[in-house]
């Protein structure tokens, strides 16, 4: 059970701070009390309560400049500030809003109206803040695995995307390095790193590119995801043409290393249901996805030869309509699977096996 909101009263006049302090009391909020501007400043910055009433006729430092330097301060700033005072006059309430004012209420006030002001305000408070925790959990999750533009739509609308884990149908793609062991036992870390590096670029550029989530990375190995978090109707198609830029811009980065350095990537890709979402230990989530697709991904993988491209049947449904061409490599037995499965490889425009 959560805590109740917090009050603080700011207010020179002791018996204003008491009589408020008793009736909100009494409704169940927690309160405390500040009676100059410069207290109020050093409490709320200490405290961080959910709304601050303030009482703008205030000797030394008045109402409006609290409320000022709440608003100028990023701890402080998202705190509603509902403004109290004997000021009828229009422009008066109008400076209190231009400086950052959440409502107004001119004494002597009806107890029953400042409650419900109170309340509105902390409504709108807890749904802001409950946008800006998942805003901020997407950031967090998704900032270093999908491009840019793509953080800035979900961080739009975080009711995109459903961290605690879903099911629902994707396409993944595993693209992992071969030779790479035989290459780590001639370079020094260093050396190993520089290239490994390289080459996971390459692939990570081409993932973006087409807007897939990059799940993971476990070596040599790059697991992607499309179709999670924002949906997309032609994952499948998305999922295919990385993995020809993946293809393809790795030779133009062969062309600047030398042969010795030179490694190809096998691809895997299946689509289907499976579980997306963050999944770990609580310290250590990450967005991924687990289930058999995932798994049938990664075994096609495991079969590919370097610059070979395999996908499921599912995947090559997905396809029909589109300009890419496969070529049926037969029902393939598949470690960890009891009945044979359908496998197709990519074709290249000129209608070769990708090899």
């Amino acid at each position: 059970m959560s805590d109740p909101p917090t009050i603080m009263v700011v207010d020179d006049r002791p018996e204003s701070v008491q009589m408020i302090s008793d009736l909100l009391a009494r409704e169940g909020f927690q309160m405390l009390a500040a009676y100059t501007g410069q207290e109020a400043l050093d409490s709320v910055r200490r405290r961080l309560p959910d709304l601050v009433l303030l009482d703008l006729n205030m000797p030394v430092m008045n109402g409006y400049e609290v409320c000022e330097q709440l608003k100028a301060d990023p701890a402080t700033a998202d705190i509603p500030v509902l403004m109290l005072t004997a000021w009828a006059d229009p422009d008066h309430r109008v400076r209190g809003l231009q400086l950052g004012a959440a409502d107004y209420l001119v004494k002597p006030f009806d107890y029953r109206e400042l409650l419900a002001r109170i309340q509105t305000r902390l409504q709108v408070k807890e749904q802001t803040d409950r946008l800006r925790a998942a805003q901020k959990a997407i950031q967090h999750t998704f900032e270093r695995y999908v491009p840019p533009h793509v953080v800035g739509r979900l961080l739009a609308d975080p009711s995109q995307v459903r961290l605690g884990g879903t099911q629902q149908t994707i396409t993944v793609l595993f693209a992992d390095l071969r030779g790479y062991t035989a290459l780590a036992e001639t370079l020094t870390p260093e050396q190993l790193l520089e290239v490994l590096n390289g080459h996971l670029t390459v692939a990570a550029t081409a993932v973006l590119s087409y807007e897939g989530t990059i799940s993971q990375y476990v070596g040599d190995l790059v697991m992607a995801i499309f179709n999670a978090p924002l949906l997309q109707p032609d994952h499948a198609a998305r999922a295919v043409q990385a993995a020809l830029e993946m293809r393809r811009d790795l030779e133009s980065f062969h062309a600047e290393l030398s042969p010795e350095l030179r490694m190809e990537f096998g691809i895997g890709i299946a689509s289907g249901e499976a579980v997306v979402g963050n999944i770990g230990a609580q310290e250590f989530f990450h967005y991924t996805a687990v289930g058999d697709t995932v798994n049938l991904a990664q075994r096609l993988e495991e079969m590919a030869h370097g610059g070979e491209i395999l996908m499921t049947e599912s995947t090559r449904q997905l396809l029909d309509g589109t300009a890419v061409r496969v070529t049926p490599k037969g029902l393939t037995s598949i470690r960890g699977r009891s009945v044979p499965v359908p496998v197709f490889a990519l074709l290249d425009s000129d209608g070769r096996e990708s090899r």
